[in-house]
């Protein structure tokens, strides 16, 4: 897997634009979770996908960042979560053990 981590207000501007030609996925991942820890461990092991990029967001360092998220993304702030983002909107979240990889690469497609 290739994350992508996701740093500045500015980059999440640019997954937005990328948004509307590659579906984008943003991994909220807390570093003092051990659920989380166990979600990023099993996305990956799984096999991804070279058709979507995939965003890795620290939210214990970037947690502005993670509420910006949810301001404009009109999601409630969980961790993990799971957001795919298409043509600027998220078009799928999920979080916690209901995370996995099948489901993200399927609304992906969708």
């Amino acid at each position: 897997m290739n994350w992508i981590p996701l740093t500045s207000e500015n980059q999440l501007a640019d997954i937005i634009t990328k948004s509307s030609e590659k579906p984008q996925v943003i991994f909220k991942h807390s570093t003092r979770c051990s659920t989380s820890s166990m979600v990023l461990n099993r996305l990956e092991r799984s096999e991804s996908s070279e058709a979507v990029d995939f965003n890795f967001l620290d939210l214990i360092q970037f947690r502005h960042i993670s509420s910006l998220i949810a301001e404009k993304f009109h999601v409630t702030h969980e961790s993990p979560q799971v957001l795919v983002i298409k043509n600027g909107n998220c078009t799928f979240d999920e979080s916690h053990f209901a995370i996995n990889m099948d489901e993200i690469l399927e609304q992906s497609a969708l």
